[in-house]
């Protein structure tokens, strides 16, 4: 088995609940809307990151990380973007397993022919009533098994 960590618009703040969550992971990655490298940092000395620049990653520092990212991990391949309505991807005819991508804010956890759909919800500051989450996916042969997890009484 494979666990990695999935993490998303974290504008600029890396909550200390998010290492217990990620602790263990193989893998991380961050489906945009960083707002700062001090999170990648962080989140490095989890796991190794693989991130990718979300509509608020405006700064010199966010230049070098794509728009999106298409990845083997576990045998599996992942293709992660930040804005779900941006996917221009036939998933099916590339061979995508996964599609991690963040931006709403609201975790979701869906299979849609074959593929599974992931966003990790938004693991920074608190918007609107929504929850503070962050993900892991676990990498069996058996499948593909997502979690959501919530960062407690996050504010």
């Amino acid at each position: 088995m494979l666990r990695i960590g999935i993490i998303s618009d974290t504008h600029g703040l890396l909550r200390p609940e998010v290492e217990a969550h990620l602790a263990g992971v193989a893998h991380i990655f961050h489906a945009g809307d960083i707002g700062s490298p001090n999170v990648i940092v962080g989140l490095q000395r989890i796991a190794p990151v693989t991130a990718i620049r979300g509509n608020v990653d405006t700064g010199h520092w966010a230049e070098h990380y794509p728009e999106t990212r298409m990845m083997m991990l576990g045998g599996r391949c992942i293709y992660v973007l930040h804005d779900i309505k941006t996917l221009h991807l036939d998933s099916i005819s590339r061979g995508v397993d996964v599609i991690v991508y963040g931006h709403s804010h609201r975790p979701r956890i869906e299979t849609i022919r074959g593929v599974l759909y992931l966003n990790p919800g938004s693991a920074g500051p608190r918007r609107f009533n929504l929850p503070v989450t962050v993900a892991t996916l676990d990498l069996t042969s058996g499948g593909l098994t997502p979690v959501i997890h919530h960062l407690g009484n996050a504010s």
